[in-house]
């Protein structure tokens, strides 16, 4: 991630609120000064009471404000009469400096008159007209405007995403919220620190060559690619390998994620594509990554049941001509990646604006030692930790996967005090993945347990005594996550599989059932996973893969994705049937030959059994006890000692 250069992070910040205070206090005191020093509210006068008052001399002075209210000031003398006891002292209980009493005048000019006739007389000692700005009504009156723009001001800043500066304003929102990546001092990720994805590797590394020497390929007449799309599953490495290509290249690098370009308002998109494509052009030769970029480039018109003007659909295409339009960028390359490039728009994928698709797959049993050996430097491990056979442990696993193998691993090890993590840690780490957390204190009644156990010994034996099945590591009837029970198998990493082959496997997953029925004569519930399993294999085999001799080399499956906006089949009632029973078929003579399998080998599957219930967990060693040598087994080292 970027570093945010503060030069003075204790720097006080000035925040709007108290600006906002201080200008309210300050009108206050304008109104104080300005309204009188008085520290006790003024008595309200009659005429009449006034007239009495200045008869009587118990007025010192009156002032009139704007010629409609006067302002009353009593003698000392008049102060100590009981009548104006309620206005002798102030909220302090001092005496009371005045006014005491305010009271509005008729007409200015006959109350001039009186006034001046009194000085005359010597009932009263001075009297002054004066003009008066009142500024607490001015700021009364306009107060409920600004607490309604305050107001306003707030709700915008948190809509627009909050924060002060940048793309939080609201005359910033359609700004470009990527996050530009110095190439100076931010970028420290080289392909060294990418393990494995040699053939990803490869091919963007011409794209890195390119920015280093654009003359070396622009000499020739060559143009430089305007994007690579990088496909694959989760956690395989694709925004690594991005800001690995960043840090190669030594160029600006800005990255943001697909949904940042969606928002509420309407043409936001577009505005932050355009100004994400004039940064990088100001900075070029520069790179774009944008991650996940499905959730904006999704083919149009689909799934758009409104009808209107779809808001992610304006944004995709100001990114297509953004990309290949008129106004060509030079030197900006554009990375993205997603794992669902069968929902993208087929304008975006063609050539000239993603010219390249690369597809970073899992890693193989190579690779996986590779991703090993970089997550393994930061852990305390102990002596002689055989990455290779780590690597064995993990078919299917994903960069992402073996780094939560490894943080696991410390974890368990931390949680039993040991010193260094181990190689069991990595098993145990392994089986809390794949299996979830053990729940040991699960109360399994002993029929259960029998039942469980004969299931698991099921699988255990009909995967033994077959060619193609996964060779066996370990079985345990301790509950872990969802399960009762559960079974390890290495399977063996294959490009292609060959019908015989998922034959095997799908009777080995029925064997836990098979093993119920041969045992006990009933079945239980216990086997759904394996029943989910097998069904999606036998649909497969035949509407996918076009391995069912029925239906033929047919396949319905669809690989643009297109065909889940669909509402009807891609094949009549007729061959719907055809393949119900064909699925069922499939599934019902794997479920026959693992009961045939097991009726052969009933007293070991028993034994078996039985030594599961006493150990609750049990290894390659204790089936070769029973069962044998694995005559199928070739080259396969050992797994588990």
């Amino acid at each position: 991630m970027a570093k945010e250069n503060n030069p003075n992070p204790n720097k006080f910040k000035v925040s709007p609120w108290l600006l906002y205070t201080a200008v309210i206090l300050i009108l206050l005191f304008i109104s104080f000064m300005t309204g009188g020093s008085s520290l006790s509210e003024p008595g309200q006068l009659t005429s009449s009471k006034f007239n009495e008052y200045l008869e009587k001399g118990q007025i010192e002075r009156v002032i009139v404000y704007n010629k409609a209210e006067a302002e009353v000031f009593l003698t000392p003398a008049a102060i100590k009469d009981l009548t104006h006891k309620k206005v002798a002292k102030d909220v302090f209980n001092e005496p009371n400096k005045g006014p005491h009493y305010t009271f509005e005048i008729g007409n200015d000019q006959i109350f001039q008159t009186k006034l001046e006739k009194a000085v005359k007389e010597g009932k009263l000692k001075d009297f002054n007209f004066k003009v008066q700005n009142n500024w607490s009504d001015i700021f009364f009156s306009l107060l409920p405007i600004i607490v309604i723009i305050a107001v306003w001001l707030f709700i915008m800043r948190r809509m627009s995403g909050g924060g002060a500066g940048g793309g939080g304003q609201i005359f910033n929102i359609g700004k470009s919220k990527a996050k530009l990546f110095d190439e100076k001092t931010d970028i420290k990720t080289t392909f060294k620190d990418v393990a494995g994805l040699e053939g990803a590797k490869e091919e963007i590394q011409e794209i890195v060559e390119f920015l280093k020497n654009p003359e070396k390929y622009t000499n020739l007449g060559g143009k430089i690619p305007k994007g690579a799309l990088l496909v694959g599953p989760p956690g395989t490495g694709k925004t690594l390998l991005a800001k690995a290509v960043a840090g190669e290249a030594q160029v600006p690098f800005f990255s943001m994620s697909g949904s940042d370009f969606v928002e509420m308002f309407v043409g936001v998109g577009a505005s932050r594509v355009r100004d994400l494509f004039k940064q990088a052009k100001e900075k070029s030769p520069a790179i774009i990554f944008i991650d996940e970029i499905d959730a904006v480039g999704r083919a149009r018109g689909k799934s758009n049941m409104s009808g209107g003007n779809d808001e992610r659909e304006n944004t995709l295409n100001q990114l297509l001509t953004e990309m290949d339009g008129f106004g060509t960028n030079s030197n900006v390359i554009v990375l993205a990646a997603t794992n669902r490039a069968d929902v993208l728009d087929k304008a975006l994928m063609r050539a000239g604006r993603f010219d390249r698709q690369i597809f970073v797959d899992l890693p193989d049993i190579r690779e996986r030692a590779e991703i090993f050996q970089v997550h393994l430097a930061a852990l305390k491990k102990a002596e002689g930790l055989d990455t290779d056979f780590l690597a064995k442990q993990t078919p299917g696993f994903s960069g992402a996967d073996i780094a939560n193998v490894c943080n696991e691993a410390a974890l368990i090890a931390a949680r039993n005090n040991k010193s260094a993590v181990e190689k069991q840690d990595f098993l145990d780490a392994v089986d809390r993945i794949v299996g979830g957390l053990e729940k040991k204190n699960k109360i399994v009644t002993p029929e259960e347990k029998k039942a469980i156990a004969i299931h698991e010994a099921g699988h255990a034996t009909v995967s033994w005594m077959l060619e193609h099945a996964a060779p066996l590591i370990k079985v345990t009837i301790v509950p872990r996550g969802q399960s009762l029970g559960a079974a390890w198998y290495l399977p063996e990493e294959r490009l292609i599989v060959r019908p015989d082959q998922m034959l095997d496997e799908m009777c080995a997953t029925m064997g836990g059932r098979a093993a119920e029925k041969v045992t006990f004569n009933r079945i239980s519930t216990g086997a759904l996973s394996d029943l989910e399993k097998v069904t999606k294999q036998a649909r497969a085999m035949v509407t996918v893969y076009g391995l069912n001799d029925k239906i033929g080399n047919v396949t319905y499956y669809d690989s643009t994705g297109q065909s889940e906006y669909n509402f009807s089949k891609p094949y009549s009632e007729e061959t719907a049937k055809v393949i119900d029973t064909e699925i069922s078929l499939l599934i019902e003579g794997q479920y026959q030959r693992a009961i045939q399998i097991l009726e052969e080998n009933k007293d070991k599957l028993n034994q078996l059994a039985d030594i599961l219930i006493e150990k609750e967990v049990i290894f390659k060693d204790d089936l070769e006890a029973i069962f044998g040598k694995r005559t199928f087994d070739k080259n396969l080292s050992e797994v588990v000692s």
